[in-house]
C-alpha cells in the first residue's frame, strides 16, 4: 500500500468518526428552545381552567393529560393573533396526534359565533375551537398581554411560555416541539447554562405587533399589551 492509499484511509475513517458526532451537536441544537421561547428551570403548576370547545360542551385542561399541550391565548380582535392562527394550524395539523395537540384558546367575549366566522373566514382547518368567554383563563394564567402561549408537560404543568405571535409551523419550532413529545418525563427541561429569561419577561428578539388601529401593541419588546379591548 502506498503511502498516499494509507493517508486516505485514514481520512476516510476519521470521518466516520466525526459525522455520528456532528449529527448528535445537530439534533441537539434543534432540540433548543427557539428564540424567544423561555423554559423554566423545572415544570410549574397550571390552574384548572375551563371553557368550552366547539360544540358548547364544558372542557378543562384535565381532558389532555397524558398529551404535551401547546395553549395559545388568541382572540379575533387581536391582529397579530390573527396572523399565527395559520401557523398554529399547520403545527396542528403536522404534530397533532395522541401525544401532542394544539389548544387554541379564544377569550373572545362575542362568543362561538365570532370565532367559528374567523375560522371560515382564514381557512382553518385542522384546529379545533375552544372558547372561553369569561376571560378568566387569561388571569388564571398570569396572561399580561396576548397572543401568549404556554407550553404544557403530560401532566399538565408549565414548562415553558412565548410572549407574542410566532411562525409556529417553522422548521426550528418543529423541531423543538418534536423534541419535547419525545422527551422522557422526569428529563431536565433545558440546560442549566441557559440563562433565565422568565426571570426578566423579556424576549430575546423584537416580535412585530399591530400596526396603526389595531387593538394590541408590543412595547419595548417585553410584553404584547392590549390596548384596547373588542367592543
Amino acid at each position: 500500500m502506498t503511502g498516499a492509499q494509507s493517508s486516505f484511509l485514514r481520512l476516510v475513517a476519521a470521518v466516520a468518526i466525526v459525522l455520528p458526532a456532528v449529527a448528535i451537536s445537530i439534533q441537539s441544537v434543534a432540540a433548543e428552545a427557539p428564540t424567544g421561547f423561555a423554559l423554566h428551570e423545572s415544570p410549574r403548576p397550571v390552574p384548572e381552567i375551563e371553557f368550552e370547545n366547539g360544540q358548547g360542551e364544558a372542557m378543562s385542561l384535565a381532558d389532555f393529560r397524558g398529551r404535551v399541550v401547546l395553549l395559545n391565548i388568541w382572540a379575533t380582535w387581536c391582529a397579530p393573533c390573527r396572523r399565527e392562527m395559520p401557523t398554529l394550524d399547520r403545527l396542528q395539523a403536522e404534530l397533532g396526534g395522541p401525544d401532542f395537540e394544539v389548544v387554541a384558546l379564544s377569550i373572545d367575549r362575542k362568543g362561538l359565533s365570532a370565532v367559528q366566522q374567523f375560522y371560515d373566514e382564514i381557512g382553518l382547518e385542522t384546529l379545533p375551537i375552544y372558547l372561553d368567554q369569561s376571560g378568566k383563563s387569561q388571569r388564571a394564567l398570569s396572561v399580561l398581554g396576548i397572543p401568549t402561549t404556554l407550553l404544557l408537560d403530560r401532566q399538565g404543568n408549565e414548562i415553558g411560555r412565548l410572549l407574542g405571535p410566532a411562525e409556529w409551523d417553522s422548521p426550528e419550532m418543529v423541531a423543538f416541539i418534536r423534541g419535547r413529545i419525545q422527551r422522557p418525563s422526569g428529563a431536565s427541561l433545558r440546560p442549566a447554562s441557559h440563562k433565565l429569561q422568565l426571570a426578566s419577561n423579556e424576549v430575546r428578539r423584537p416580535v412585530a405587533g399591530a400596526g396603526p388601529g389595531e387593538p394590541c401593541l408590543l412595547v419595548t419588546g417585553r410584553y404584547h399589551l392590549v390596548l384596547r379591548m373588542e367592543t
